[in-house]
């Protein structure tokens, strides 16, 4: 057995040291630190009316190779004003812009040249300077806007988040072309280094929520920062829940509908998805198409979602605590069809609607998780092949089936898959606690829920605003009941907005 040097509670210091790449700038330092690189190229390149050598240093595929010939080489090759010049001044012009490249910047150390090559950026190498000319020349090659996929768009706009940071950033500003929209930019993982931006709207943000972000942005110090869940697991304060604390979309207008409201926003290089803090039950609740459609409709739909709900974190468990403990609730008709369809089932209630429940979850997991074609024959077969069958050879009676299928289609009813799912995982503990110890246990485990949500926070609102915080019943009827827009007049109190007035 290997054998470490340190102890179980003592951490190892991580190998990451500051700076990164020690020691003067140079080509052959760069040219070191790249070795055994296949995409990494210099190129000798001597200016035309000066007679200076200079190394260009760039790493291709990072690199848009017409704007390097267009930008930098030709310019160089053909700038004859430079003729007479020592090396000192040519390497002057050049930093104050004698070329035609849009970006430039001059450059000092290692870390700041190595972070430039790899970002898409190339290297002007002087003989005989300490530092570097660096030219912005990346490539824009990226997946072109289409429509999100997993949020359906039935009125608005079409386009979706992408995995170019710049790109959604462009998006944001296009949805919403206001100069108070403010972008801050931070690095987050040592070996990814990704880019991860910041967007809120001075004067309506809460300035304590924008810190916060920044902080949690600041402290997060990992290798990679590749998945959601690298971001999302270091925003918020709690990780002991199933509950999600922020909030995503893939929609750039529902994004930017969020910061007008007073949240924060943040992109990810990398990631084709926008995050808004904070985060509360409501906001998982409410569909992007929910202002879209008429005040009428946009209630009813958000009263059906609040009924699903219900329905999908209680009724397997009260199937079983009526089966089990309290038949006197059963009409006297249903319970005699239930008794003569259970007559040749071998397995107690709890134990028919567990196997449902995690053939249910099986079924759903097989769909995600296999190409789209198959994944829909696969939910074909599971629900009327295997379903059907089930029921026939006496596995399960059909009145569970029924319930526990009513239960899974109330659940897709959720704007949020993250909230739905965990939704489903307190669906599971109801239905153990309610075939110990039947509504008791029920009633039980609805309160500790309540419980639970109610001392959760993010970024100090609490999770169940409007509903809790005291705001009154008035403020949680607003946040079921969608009033026409030209009511609603000032944005939510629980955001703590520095300017509440949203229109006239």
């Amino acid at each position: 057995m290997e054998e470490y040097p340190w102890t179980e509670t003592d951490v190892p210091p991580h190998p990451r040291r500051e700076p990164r790449f020690p020691g003067a700038l140079s080509v052959e330092r760069v040219r070191e630190i790249f070795r055994d690189c296949a995409d990494f190229a210099t190129r000798r390149v001597e200016i035309g009316g000066a007679g200076v050598p200079v190394t260009l240093c760039y790493i291709t595929g990072m690199v848009k190779l017409e704007r390097v010939s267009e930008y930098v080489l030709r310019p160089l090759a053909q700038d004859d004003s430079l003729e007479g010049d020592n090396r000192r001044s040519v390497y002057r012009r050049m930093a104050e812009g004698a070329l035609y490249n849009l970006i430039t910047a001059e450059r000092t150390t290692l870390d700041q040249a190595v972070n430039d090559l790899i970002a898409g950026w190339c290297l002007l190498f002087f003989p005989g300077e300490s530092g570097c000319l660096s030219f912005f020349v990346a490539t824009e090659d990226k997946r072109s806007i289409s429509p999100p996929e997993s949020e359906t768009v039935l009125k608005g706009a079409r386009d979706g988040f992408v995995e170019s940071l710049r790109t959604n950033t462009s998006l944001v500003r296009r949805h919403l072309k206001a100069p108070e929209l403010k972008i801050k930019e931070q690095i987050v993982g040592r070996q990814s280094l990704t880019m991860v931006d910041v967007l809120y709207l001075e004067g309506i943000a809460n300035p304590e929520t924008v810190r916060a972000v920044e902080e949690h942005l600041a402290e997060i110090d990992i290798d990679a920062a590749l998945a959601t869940g690298n971001l999302e697991e270091y925003l918020v304060d709690r990780t002991g829940t199933p509950f999600p604390l922020v909030q995503y979309t893939e929609r750039p207008d529902r994004f930017c509908g969020g910061l007008s409201e007073g949240r924060v926003g943040l992109l990810a290089d990398g990631l084709p998805l926008g995050y808004l803090m904070p985060g509360t039950v409501g906001s998982f609740l409410r569909s992007g198409q929910d202002k879209s459609s008429n005040w009428m409709l946009a209630t009813m739909l958000t009263l059906l979602r609040f009924l699903c709900v219900l329905v999908t974190l209680l009724l397997p468990a009260l199937y079983i605590a009526m089966v089990t403990f309290h038949q006197e609730m059963i009409p006297t008709r249903l319970a005699l069809s239930i008794i003569a369809a259970k007559r040749d089932v071998p397995f107690q209630t709890v134990i028919e609607v567990l196997i449902l429940l995690i053939a249910f979850e099986i079924l759903q997991e097989a769909g995600l998780r296999l190409p789209q074609s198959i994944g829909q024959t696969v939910s074909i077969i599971g629900g009327l092949v295997v379903g059907q069958a089930a029921v026939e050879a006496k596995i399960v009676s059909p009145a569970v089936l029924i319930a526990v299928a009513i239960a899974g289609i109330a659940g897709y009813t959720m704007p949020s898959q993250e909230m739905a799912a965990a939704l489903r995982l307190w669906r599971f503990l109801l239905a153990l606690l309610a075939s110990v110890a039947g509504l008791f246990g029920v009633t039980g485990g609805l309160a500790a829920l309540i419980f639970h949500l109610a001392e959760i926070e993010s970024y100090g609102v609490p999770y169940l605003a409007p509903f809790a915080g005291g705001l009154g019943l008035r403020r949680a009827g607003r946040a079921v009941v969608r009033l026409p827009l030209p009511w609603i007049k000032l944005r939510e109190r629980t955001l703590k907005t520095p300017n509440r007035r949203k229109q006239q």
